[in-house]
């Protein structure tokens, strides 16, 4: 089966020379929540664009639901809404107008049920008749998401769309991104935020200069690329690492109270029962000792780090 979004190489350079997009290459399955992570410049908003037909690709071809977005850009555009990152609304219109307009926008015929179904899916209903302006900040991240929804797209970009709201609004958010998957809506979500990522994402891609580092499961990722440590609280503390432990990956913590051992969950061998026997042998007594796993932070932190030496 063919993917809902496909990305062949597209290319975004700008008259200045500045190159937004480099030879990015993507397949988005339908009915899968893909996070794509990136610091500020790193080309998500450009790429969605580019996708939605706002920005014109230098070069490459990008295909939504098999239509080409600039040959066949209607049967394209059709199929996607678009959640910005600007709360760009009419302050004086009501909800429930605001979202029927959008409708009408994509030709859609009036079905005031369905506009009904939106607004009460995503907590509007009781707001249906009150001025944008009157609304709070979350609620007006809901009206947009609500216009992008209200021509009932297959394809749903969310570019930051938690963006300055408090944690329980989001979290909000995320069950109402939830709900579309299980209704077979292809999303996209950029974010800054990395437990957005975490806790929603099907898949994760990483991008950075224009350039997509890596798109690959979630789990599946933390699994590769995740490192356990291992936090040794010692009885006494010490001043510095013992020489014959010179040879394992430890770290000394602030005080000299504990040392911390980094492993990979997938080597043959961790390393960590002759360590305990060597530490016994260096004369260290353990008080406790507890492991933890890198997130999916730690990971993004060091792609991002890589694709910039590499560069």
């Amino acid at each position: 089966m063919a993917a809902m979004v496909e990305i062949e190489d597209i290319r975004k350079v700008y008259d200045g020379g500045f190159e937004a997009l480099s030879g990015v290459t993507l397949d988005i399955e339908e009915g899968e929540i893909l996070a794509l992570l990136g610091p500020n410049g790193a080309g998500k908003t450009t790429l969605i664009s580019t996708i939605c037909g706002i920005t014109l690709a230098s070069s490459g071809a990008i295909r939504v639901g098999g239509h080409d977005v600039v040959t066949d850009y209607r049967a394209a555009r059709g199929l996607i809404g678009l959640v910005p990152q600007e709360v760009n609304l009419e302050p004086f219109e009501k909800v429930r107008n605001t979202v029927k307009f959008s409708r009408g926008l994509f030709g859609k015929p009036a079905d005031d049920a369905y506009i009904e179904q939106i607004l009460r899916r995503l907590s509007l209903w009781d707001k249906r008749d009150a001025a944008i302006r009157e609304l709070s900040g979350g609620m007006k991240r809901r009206v947009l998401i609500a216009k992008a929804l209200s021509h009932a797209p297959r394809v749903l970009f969310l570019d930051e769309p938690t963006a300055g709201v408090d944690v329980e609004l989001r979290r909000d958010m995320w069950e109402i991104v939830a709900g579309l998957k299980e209704d077979g809506v292809t999303i996209i979500l950029t974010t800054h935020y990395i437990e957005e990522a975490e806790a929603i994402a099907d898949r994760v891609g990483v991008i950075n200069k224009g350039r997509l580092l890596l798109v690959e499961r979630k789990d599946a990722l933390m699994a590769r690329m995740g490192q356990k440590r291992l936090r040794i609280d010692l009885q006494e503390p010490i001043s510095e690492i013992p020489a014959a432990l010179s040879e394992y990956d430890l770290t000394l913590t602030e005080g000299g109270g504990a040392l911390v051992y980094a492993y990979d969950t997938n080597a043959e061998r961790t390393g960590i029962a002759t360590l305990m026997t060597e530490m016994s042998r260096a004369g260290l007594v353990l008080r406790d000792i507890q492991t933890s796993q890198n997130s999916l932070e730690d990971i993004f932190v060091g792609l991002v780090h890589t694709g910039e030496d590499a560069a």
